[in-house]
């Protein structure tokens, strides 16, 4: 006699769930740190880029360098805005997955205790049922003998 958990099926659908989530988990991981290297770089490059315009500007530089440097600026900060916004839509949906992913484990376990604790009761009741056959077998025997 074997032992089958009533809800197998409902217990491998929830890890199933659980494993899909994990995956959009892991891509909106990857997403975040792509994003976050690109603002990190950008925001690198701007300051070096300020770093050289105090230099050049310590040294002599034309009016119309300092325009086109400081037009080049205000055009990396707009594109640092717009990856800073795109870093922080993209941090909370991982946030979102990361919160999901949670309650889908949750879930499993707890699908996974109730197999663990109905599998000790099927096997206590198991042996239970072989105790109570071995004591029938046993009485039955010393009644054979006994007549």
């Amino acid at each position: 006699m074997s032992y089958q958990f009533e809800f197998q099926k409902l217990l491998a659908i929830k890890e199933r769930e659980k494993d899909k989530v994990l995956v959009d988990y892991n891509e909106s991981v990857k997403h975040f740190e792509t994003l976050a290297e690109k603002l990190y770089s950008y925001l690198k490059r701007k300051e070096e880029l300020e770093e050289k315009k105090v230099s050049k500007l310590s040294t002599g530089l034309k009016i119309q360098d300092i325009r086109h440097q400081q037009q080049f600026i205000i055009n990396l900060e707009k594109t640092i805005a717009h990856y800073q916004k795109l870093v922080m839509e993209s941090r909370q949906k991982m946030q979102q997955f990361q919160a999901i992913l949670l309650e889908k484990n949750i879930e499993v376990k707890k699908f996974e205790k109730m197999k663990e604790k109905r599998l000790q009761a099927f096997v206590a009741d198991l042996s239970y049922q072989e105790s109570k056959l071995m004591d029938e077998i046993s009485i039955q025997q010393f009644m054979g003998k006994g007549n």
